[in-house]
Formats: structure tokens, sequence, C-alpha cells
């Protein structure tokens, strides 16, 4: 505030009169210092100087920034915080527009990180199949999809791992592989005869060498895993999840909050890629997004089972409130 030896001058007010000006012209106007000077009759290095002066004085504030500036920060601090290879982050204007975002994202990561002679693996779920919807029509012909993940043959084909994976492959325009067989057997015996079978063991074998692995992320909420296990997990199971503090299932295997996979029952039943050897692959994009999901993406990736996250931006925020985590080497 003025005082009374302080209050400008009618000299003090013509001049900030003549910054607001110049400085209207300038930066809102768009006009050039010379034909402000014009304008005003005042010197292209006079009109300079009083650009000057009002920064100086904070009539003029500039802000340089984007949306995507807050969305690569974010995703820079994701990766350092989780050890992650790569990050993509959405930005969605609504909750409507959130799942749309999250899965052109991905599969921008996914086209970005393959190329013509790529082999890929996918599981199954409803972020994998909207993200391979979300590819564009490539032109790889000598490009192969593989299912790492028996199929669900349940009520929704376009998201169990069959569908998907014929569906990447005719994008991408190469061949796919497909694994014929269920994704829970009635008894680990028959499982572990079924792994012997040459060409489910040759399908698991060449999923495992893929470069690049696209895969969900479910969530464990005491001892239930939704409706992949509804008809799987018994109140024995349940109890046993419960007691080994799971929290997320990936490709069939149930895992704990410290990033453990849990051996259960059903796991000996499971036909899917080997938790190990998932681990191995160069790059695994995990896509989900959501409050409910928080606690299974930190456990998949404290554990090492993801190595590249695609989310939005309120997931992403809310997985940056915890500490940061190692993988393992």
């Amino acid at each position: 505030m003025y005082t009374s030896d302080s209050y400008p001058s009618q000299s003090d007010r013509h001049h900030i009169a003549l910054l607001l000006d110049v400085a209207r012209r300038y930066y809102v106007a768009g006009e050039s210092q010379a034909d402000i000077a014009s304008a005003i009759s005042f010197s292209r290095p006079t009109v300079s100087r009083l650009l000057t002066e009002a920064r100086q004085r904070g009539i003029v504030q500039l802000k340089i920034s984007h949306p995507l500036e807050r969305l690569a920060s974010l995703e820079a601090q994701l990766t350092e915080a989780f050890g992650l290879k790569s990050a993509r982050v959405a930005d969605a204007s609504s909750d409507v527009n959130t799942a749309s975002e999250v899965v052109r994202c991905a599969a921008s990561l996914l086209v970005e990180s393959c190329n013509e002679d790529s082999l890929i693996t996918v599981s199954n779920g409803s972020a994998v199949a909207a993200t391979v919807s979300a590819v564009p029509q490539m032109h790889w012909p000598r490009s192969r999809v593989v299912q790492m993940i028996g199929s669900l043959g349940q009520e929704n084909p376009m998201t169990d791992s069959p569908e998907v994976c014929r569906r990447l492959a005719w994008q991408l325009g190469g061949a796919f592989h497909a694994l014929s067989v269920p994704l829970v057997l009635s008894s680990s015996a028959i499982a572990a005869s079924m792994r012997q079978e040459a060409q489910i063991a040759a399908t698991l074998a060449l999923g495992g060498r893929a470069e690049v692995a696209l895969v969900g992320v479910g969530t464990v909420q005491v001892g239930r895993s939704g409706h992949i296990f509804d008809a799987y997990e018994t109140p024995e199971t349940v109890a046993a999840l419960v007691k080994a503090g799971a929290v997320a299932h990936i490709c069939g295997h149930h895992i704990s909050r410290d990033g453990e996979h849990i051996a259960t029952p059903i796991c000996k039943r499971t036909i899917s890629i080997d938790p190990e050897r998932m681990r191995q692959i160069p790059l695994v994009i995990g896509v989900a997004w959501g409050s409910q999901k928080v606690q299974a993406l930190r456990a998949v990736m404290r554990g090492g089972f993801i190595s590249a996250l695609v989310t939005d931006k309120q997931t992403a925020e809310q997985l940056l409130m915890s500490p940061p985590v190692k993988t393992p080497q």
C-alpha cells in the first residue's frame, strides 16, 4: 500500500501506463518491438528497455508450461522410484476418458517398443484387450504374437487370451501362436502332464523368449481374486491367500504385498508362463489404473514382474505417495 510520501505521482502513473501498454502490445497482441516503437514514437532500444523493466517490476510475469511437462515429471519419478525401464502417464479430462487415454498410451508404447521382427507375448483381461484394440494397423509380416496364459473359456471371449493374441497379430500383420489349453485344470497332475505336451511346451517356451510382454494386473481383496479364479477359490485357498498377504495376481500367479510369488494349489494347476521366466523378458508392459489397483501395482513392481507401467495421473500420484521400492536384480 502506498503512503502519503510514496503515493505515485502523475508522472509515475503515466510511466506505469506506458509499461502496461508496451507489454500488452508485445505479449498479448504479438506486435514486434519495431512496430511498437513506431506506434508510440519511441526507439526500438527504448521499447526493449521498457519490456525489461516491466518484467523486473512484476508487471509481466511469464509462465512457461505445458500439460505434458507434469506428466513427463510423473513418468520420471515412477521410473526412478520403482526401478522401471519406462512409464507412461495419461491425463484424462474425466473418469469416462481415463480408460481410453490409458490404453492409447499403452498401445503407443507397445508399438514404439517393437519392430517388424519382434516376438511379443500377451496375457488377458479388459485392459490388455482394449490396448490391443488401440494398436494402429502395421505391416510387420515377420512379427509373432504368443499367448502367455491359458484360456478362460468363460462369458467374454473378447478379453480372453486367444482372441487378444489373434487380434494383436492381425493389427501388426504378423503370425500368432495360440496356447490351446484352459488356464486352470482340474488337478496339478493333469496340469503337469499338459505342460509336457509338445505343442504347449513349445508355445510356453516361445513366450518366455519374447522381447516384449503386454499384461494386466489383477487385485486380490481378502483372498478373492475376481472372476478369473471364481470357480477355483475354495475357502481353504482364500484363507491361504489371506495368510500369505496376497494383494495381486499377474498372468495367473498370485503376488504378496512384498512382491513375492505365492505358490498356491491353484498355481500348480495353472497353465501360464513361469513367473521367474517372466521377470527375464526384456520389457514387460503392465497396464492398469484406478485407486483399487495401487496396492497390486506396488506389489508387482516391487517383485520386478513388470518393467514398464502405463497408468493415469491420479494412480501415478497415489503410487508415488509410498516410499521407493527396489526390484530384484
